[in-house]
């Protein structure tokens, strides 16, 4: 619900991890990130956040409804007398090493090419782009999006106890990087497409047009 000056201001927080107020320059102390939440339902009384503000998100995750256990213990925990014990685990310090292991992980060319190819399919009147794209798409994923990709395969193949980086990991984050930064038009929600199935009919041109 923040005004547009002020969105300004967060887009420099993000972008620069500083913050210029009366004409000075604040850098923002380190690790540094933006978690942000979006009502799918209600608009009335926001503002929308402009194309370049959300390309620096990293995902978009959509959050679903609970599962029953899980809401049964949200409920429990919520509407007891309890105080939550919170105990830390990690100093910001610790972060920033986490970000300096993510980004020694080792990627082979070709899957960099896999996720290069992946967002430049999304981009509508490119040489070779999918006739579903220059059909249903307005504007397509940056040179960020590939970035992403390729970090959050990093994150994900640490997670799963492997030293690469493999397709399977980009594509699995497909949708969580590309769903905000593909533009669909007119004719796409005429037709009943949404952007989420515009990504699974780009993972399936890559995979076929990609060279084993």
């Amino acid at each position: 619900r923040t005004p547009p000056k002020t969105q300004a201001a967060l887009l420099e927080a993000m972008q620069e991890h500083q913050v210029t107020a009366a004409g000075y320059r604040h850098a923002l102390p380190e690790p540094f990130f933006v978690l942000a939440t979006q009502n799918p339902i209600e608009m009335e009384g926001t503002y929308p956040l402009p194309e370049a503000q959300l390309d620096r998100f990293m995902f978009n995750v959509v959050i679903d409804y609970l599962p029953e256990s899980d809401e049964v213990a949200v409920v429990q925990q919520t509407t007891a007398n309890l105080r939550p014990v919170i105990e830390q685990l990690f100093y910001g310090a610790d972060v920033l090493r986490f970000h300096e292991v993510v980004r020694k992980v080792p990627i082979a060319e070709e899957v960099v090419r896999y996720a290069v190819r992946l967002a430049a399919a999304s981009r509508p009147k490119q040489k070779g782009s999918p006739d579903f794209i220059n059909d249903w798409v307005s504007w397509g994923a940056g040179t960020r999006a590939g970035q992403f990709l390729v970090l959050g395969g990093k994150t994900r193949a640490l997670l799963a106890g492997r030293a690469h980086v493999t397709r399977e990991d980009i594509e699995a984050l497909a949708a969580p990087v590309l769903r905000h930064r593909i533009l669909i038009n007119y004719r796409a929600e005429a037709d009943g497409v949404t952007v989420d199935k515009v990504v699974a009919k780009l993972l399936e041109h890559v995979r076929a047009t990609t060279p084993q």
